[in-house]
């Protein structure tokens, strides 16, 4: 990554700190950008703080996508951060109006000190929770205040009036007064004795006390004893807060309390994702969850059911936006018979059609085995992601895809974990060929497909002209098989990524002729690493020959390789 001189001359600034109360008062609003993001990437907590105090724009992106080899900032940057959003709140110079942390969480456990999704929710809550208590001790000392400044001029007063006393002039004064009052009616501020008789219409308020009750009563004084100007309220919304969202059983009453707080930030949710929460407590967390904005909800591991998706499904309606729905491991499992289960799924079907603009669908592990055409047969627009991992398909679920209007518009499918046989194969080579110049990600892990069956499906594959990522892992294949499926790989100009099964002739001996994908994760590689260097020589060879060593990355690494290539660009 080649730094710009702006981005260079940008973090020499910032290593600096001690010099920074001297140059922050002349940058131009221009470069704040720039010294942010310089202060982030090298981890200078204390210029990140004084930077977002005396934040000039009214917007401020965090979270967006980093390039190539950039890390994410560490946890006592993020800090920093929104310890300097609270601060800048009774800053003048201040005027951020929208914080947008979306991705700025990072879940990858190789980058040191990086803060999960869980925990910048939790600080996020908790630092709304803190600005409004702040705001409201404001206001009660700015209330305090005034109130002594008040008390103050009235004994100020009240020894004016006693030294008038003493001079004997106190009736004349005022019977003067009130003649002048006669003359000039009703409705005339006539002040008197420095002030200490104030009429106003017909009403006449002696001391400061009496003063502050009327005010409140024509709500110029506001009940805590300060200014009832908008500026001044605790409530008033200051700067709205967009974030990525984690919320689990821990942390659900801190989420739930910043939800529904009234104070100087407020926050507002991109991507929800929810875990081991019973489906009453979801769809409380989406009643108060503003309309606007959410665009993705990941639910995992809740026991929700047939009967729980279709109660939140519905809910799900009222938000415009919402382009993604993840189910994962919820406990949705149609092998079994349940009474009343039809009827739920016809009520998630209709859910899933209240989702106008449903675009990307995963579920993973509900077993819902030839039920596929009820729930996608509802959605109004094609899907362009469609995940379905663990699902027990039928020939009948695929014949369904591959017929229907979602299959000319996918662009990434995953079929993972779904045993596929020759039956299978006519439905697979009509989903390909529909398509061809959409597809660009392709899964089919632990699927069962020995070399016949992958054989049959490679010409097919080899028309998706737009696909970008295959992964094959975890498939019975020989060592042929393999190479047949390289060979196939070089010749779609658009793939990037093959990721590969190892091949059998790899395993320790007494491995079963057709293994399952569990059996395949579980049996130990061949000590020789002959063998493995032998085979994995011969697949470079092929990739070397075809002229794709650059562009073409082959791997049979399940976790530790470069995930940027399987971003939909």
């Amino acid at each position: 990554m080649v730094l710009s001189l702006v981005n260079l001359c940008a973090k020499e600034v910032v290593s600096d700190y001690s010099s920074s109360r001297c140059w922050l008062g002349t940058v131009p609003r221009e470069l704040y950008g720039p010294l942010l993001e310089a202060a982030l990437s090298y981890c200078r907590p204390l210029a990140i703080g004084d930077l977002v105090q005396r934040w000039p724009e009214r917007t401020l992106a965090v979270g967006k996508k980093r390039r190539p080899g950039q890390t994410p900032p560490n946890r006592l940057c993020v800090q920093a951060l929104l310890l300097a959003v609270v601060r800048g709140l009774a800053e003048k110079r201040c005027a951020l109006q929208v914080l947008d942390l979306c991705g700025l969480h990072s879940e990858d456990e190789c980058v040191e000190d990086s803060m999960g999704g869980w925990s910048l929710t939790v600080s996020l809550c908790s630092m709304v929770l803190q600005a409004k208590v702040a705001a409201q001790k404001g206001v009660r000392k700015d209330g305090e205040r005034e109130r002594k400044r008040g008390l103050e001029t009235e004994r100020n007063r009240d020894g004016a009036v006693k030294r008038d006393r003493g001079s004997g002039g106190r009736d004349m004064e005022v019977e003067k007064a009130r003649e002048e009052e006669k003359e000039g009616g009703k409705g005339v501020k006539v002040d008197c004795l420095k002030g200490l008789w104030v009429e106003e219409g017909e009403e006449a308020v002696m001391g400061v006390r009496r003063r502050m009750e009327m005010q409140k009563r024509n709500g110029t004084v506001d009940l805590e004893g300060g200014s009832s100007d908008p500026d001044s309220n605790p409530n008033t919304v200051l700067v709205h807060i967009w974030a990525d969202l984690f919320v689990n059983a821990r942390s659900w009453e801190r989420v739930r309390g910043a939800l529904t707080s009234q104070g100087p930030l407020r926050l507002h949710c991109r991507y929800l994702r929810v875990e081991e929460l019973p489906a009453p407590s979801v769809a409380a967390l989406l009643s108060l969850l503003p309309k606007q904005g959410l665009l993705g909800l990941d639910i995992r591991y809740s026991s929700l059911g047939v009967s729980g998706l279709a109660l939140l499904l519905p809910l799900l309606a009222p938000f415009p936006h919402l382009h993604s729905l993840k189910l994962h491991y919820c406990n949705l499992d149609l092998l079994r018979a349940v009474p009343g289960q039809d009827g739920a799924l016809k009520d998630m079907s209709q859910g899933l059609g209240g989702l106008k603009g449903l675009r990307q669908l995963c579920l993973t592990a509900l077993r819902l085995p030839g039920h596929l055409r009820l729930l996608l047969s509802s959605l109004s627009q094609p899907l362009e992601v469609l995940e379905l991992p663990y699902l027990s398909l039928t020939p009948a679920d695929l014949a369904y895809l591959s017929c229907s209007p979602h299959a000319s518009s996918l662009q990434r499918l995953d079929l993972s974990e779904n045993r596929l046989d020759e039956s299978s194969l006519p439905s697979l080579r009509r989903l390909f060929s529909q398509a061809a110049l959409s597809l660009s990600q392709l899964s089919l892990c632990g699927c069962g497909l020995s070399d016949g069956l992958l054989g049959a499906l490679l010409p097919s594959l080899s028309c998706c002209r737009a696909l970008q990522t295959l992964r094959l892992a975890l498939n019975p294949l020989s060592l042929a098989g393999l190479l047949s499926l390289v060979r196939t790989a070089t010749s779609i100009p658009s793939l990037r990524l093959l990721q590969y099964p190892n091949p059998l002739e790899e395993y320790e001996a007494g491995l079963p002729p057709v293994p399952s994908s569990a059996q395949l994760l579980d049996w130990p590689l061949a000590e020789e690493a002959e063998v493995r260097e032998a085979i994995l020589f011969q697949l470079e060879e092929l990739v070397r020959q075809s002229g794709r060593s650059r562009d073409l990355l082959l791997t049979s690494d399940l976790l530790n390789f470069t995930k940027d290539l399987l971003e939909v660009e």
